[in-house]
């Protein structure tokens, strides 16, 4: 099966959006980072700033994911044991269900599992070219593992849409995940397929969990290269974070050819985040939405599934951030001068008892030196630059000397 070749428009959407109140059931309760919260303010904006009734923009629900469709990525015995601990309130340290990170919560199977089938859906629209482009700003939980819960994440949303294309016929899928923290579940899932190029910029895991995502993690014997890790320094900011993402991603992204890529755009980079300490602004998460959303335009025919993931600044960050998303995947980008609804800041004076960031930009430049500007020794930036192009382009057939 290939994707519908639908150059007119016909009756495909330019985005589909996955969205219901269901989707709030992902919350791991009071105090925990991971709250819905995230996702009901990010719905609210986006609505409001007139985003989501554009024409071209469709909204659609989720029902649970099969345990079939969740054992294509995830142990059915893992499986079972969500059911359990969801049901009886049951710990199960071994798989990581009943930790801090990953409380039990009542609904946790059915909430986890609706997930999944929100990002399955979504995949499998731009595949069969129903949708230009889609997203889920509740998935992104690229921390599962196939046999245990991971970092607030239960099941690996992300991978079971990447196994779901492989399965409908897609030759490669990328995958591009630019939140804080590793993508390390993803990248595990597929380290020995040469089929799927995952691809993370993140704060280094000497100073953030999950403590991985170095350098020299390529990919497994039959899949070298296919795994590529930009180790940032703490405290990076725009101008680093952008650098890093333009000397490597593009490059990768143009050489492995995909069918469809699929990326996760975590904003716990902001310098706003309580949970990492990169220092990137909502400007520059602007910018790098637009050059991914770009690249799949030039790489892949358009085909585009943009997911969310990390955010833990509930109010200043996560829903400007993720509207920005929804602006450029809609192909109707919001200016960042855009001041927020008064009847959004009004909404969450009321429900958090303080004032929100009224406007859509940190007032930052964004902007970053290029690459083929020339590589600085002395910049830890640069220096963690060249150690991904020099352990993995050789691989892809890139020369790491070249722009």
């Amino acid at each position: 099966m290939s994707p519908t070749d639908d150059p007119a428009g016909g009756g495909r959407a330019t985005l589909r959006v996955v969205w219901s109140t269901e989707l709030l059931a992902y919350d791991f309760g009071f105090g925990h980072p991971m709250t819905s919260d995230r996702i009901d303010l990010t719905i609210a904006l986006a609505a409001q700033l007139g985003l989501l009734d554009a024409p071209g923009v469709e909204l659609v629900g989720a029902e649970p994911a099969s345990d079939a469709l969740l054992a294509t990525v995830h142990d059915p015995q893992y499986v079972a044991a969500v059911h359990a601990a969801a049901e009886h309130g049951v710990p199960d340290l071994v798989r990581g269900l009943g930790t801090r990170d990953d409380p039990l919560f009542p609904q946790m199977h059915e909430a986890a599992a609706r997930v999944v089938a929100g990002t399955v859906d979504a995949a499998m629209a731009v595949w069969e070219g129903r949708a230009e482009h889609a997203l889920n700003v509740g998935g992104g939980l690229h921390h599962a593992q196939p046999g245990a819960a991971s970092g607030f994440c239960v099941y690996n949303d992300a991978a079971v849409a990447i196994r779901a294309l492989l399965d409908a016929g897609a030759r490669r899928v990328a995958y591009v995940d630019v939140d804080a923290h590793h993508g390390d579940g993803v990248q595990a899932v597929f380290w020995d397929d040469p089929r799927v190029l995952t691809v993370s910029v993140h704060e280094t895991g000497h100073a953030l969990f999950p403590g991985t995502g170095y350098p020299t993690e390529t990919g497994g014997p039959l899949a070298d290269g296919t795994s590529v890790n930009v180790a940032l320094p703490s405290r990076t900011d725009d101008r680093g974070w952008l650098r890093a993402i333009e000397a490597v991603v593009p490059a990768v992204l143009r050489e492995f050819a995909p069918d469809v890529l699929l990326t996760q755009h975590g904003c716990d980079t902001h310098r706003m985040d309580p949970l990492a300490t990169l220092r990137v602004s909502v400007d520059a998460q602007r910018v790098a939405a637009t050059m991914l959303h770009d690249l799949a335009h030039e790489v892949c025919d358009g085909r585009w599934v943009a997911l969310g993931g990390g955010g833990y600044a509930i109010l200043d960050v996560v829903p400007r951030t993720w509207s920005h998303l929804v602006g450029v995947a809609s192909h109707r980008p919001v200016d960042p001068q855009t001041p927020l609804p008064a009847t959004w800041l009004d909404a969450v004076r009321q429900r958090y008892g303080r004032e929100a960031v009224p406007w859509m930009t940190d007032h930052e430049p964004a902007t970053f030196r290029p690459w083929s500007a020339g590589y600085d020794p002395a910049d830890d930036v640069d220096r963690a630059v060249r150690a991904t192009r020099n352990a993995v382009f050789p691989s892809l057939g890139l020369d790491p000397e070249l722009d």
